[in-house]
């Protein structure tokens, strides 16, 4: 069966599909994107996900055509085009042919729209049942980066950190601000549990404000789980009885060491264990199974 992919204003076959030579995201880096997760045919929480990228384009002046709903058809189409229920899907949107947007004040310019979706490749389970190791990555996160914060296009400093952390056979590489504050991973937000409190850094660090994390924070908050945005450093991550990583593909992943520190008793901990049953409870009230 032939893969699609959503272009612009259609369905396209994936390797059919073409974007301009002069796409600003191509020359330039300039573009957005999602990454989300369906489960039975649906976004998980794709209005977050959505709300997210529209503020993005906002604060870093990316013009985007489309409207939410003509997003949210696209997505849906793409999904029963590709025959998919458990799936992994890209939005990206870059700001079109720099052609295009020279042509004068009274034209308007037409970003560009790519929404693909595949087979869902879930992380190995023994991550989960054991927890994943980490290494902290030699890169800093710069809070003055008008780009911080943002899931923008030019995504090589994390992939070359997250390759590092592959080469050294780990899971993934913290990033710690120019300043030393404990920041996220590379494609994760971060959590740890200190002093029976849970904590993740602040969105003003900068971090990425990850779905997961936010839907992690609303859960705690409705079962009576201490928790705290707050400023993190070494010591605090290091003496923490509990470190997990929150995405919306890997969900929820605990952690069993830190470089060659290792947390607590190196197994996935009862405030994770609780939130990841709550995160799957939440996945299956709000994307039911309506396949029988």
């Amino acid at each position: 069966m032939s893969e699609f992919v959503f272009l612009n204003d259609n369905l396209a076959d994936a390797d059919e599909a073409q974007i301009s030579v002069h796409d600003t995201g191509l020359l330039h880096g300039v573009g957005l994107f999602e990454t989300m997760r369906s489960y039975n045919g649906k976004v998980f929480r794709l209005d977050d996900h959505l709300d997210r990228l529209f503020r993005s384009a906002a604060a870093l002046n990316i013009t985007i055509t489309q409207s939410r709903d003509e997003m949210t058809a696209a997505i849906d189409k793409l999904l029963e085009a590709n025959q998919l229920r458990d799936g992994r899907l890209r939005l990206t949107v870059t700001s079109g042919s720099i052609r295009s947007r020279n042509v004068g004040e009274d034209h308007q310019p037409q970003d560009t729209l790519i929404i693909t979706a595949g087979q869902m490749n879930p992380y190995p389970n023994e991550l989960y049942r054991y927890g994943a190791i980490v290494i902290i990555s030699s890169c800093k996160q710069n809070p003055d980066d008008p780009t911080s914060g943002h899931k923008v296009l030019n995504f090589l400093p994390r992939l070359l950190a997250l390759r590092e952390a592959q080469t050294k056979k780990t899971a993934e590489a913290l990033w710690f601000t120019t300043t030393n504050r404990l920041a996220e991973g590379c494609v994760s937000n971060v959590f740890i549990v200190h002093n029976n409190k849970l904590l993740t850094p602040p969105l003003d660090t900068p971090v990425l404000p990850g779905i997961t994390r936010k839907v992690v924070l609303e859960l705690a908050r409705q079962n009576d789980i201490e928790c705290e945005e707050h400023e993190l450093v070494i010591k605090d991550l290091l003496e923490a009885t509990e470190v997990f990583l929150t995405n919306s593909i890997m969900e929820l992943m605990p952690l069993r060491q830190v470089e060659a520190h290792k947390i607590a008793d190196e197994r996935p901990g009862p405030v994770y264990q609780k939130l990841h049953e709550l995160y799957r409870q939440a996945v299956e009230q709000e994307c039911p199974n309506q396949y029988g």
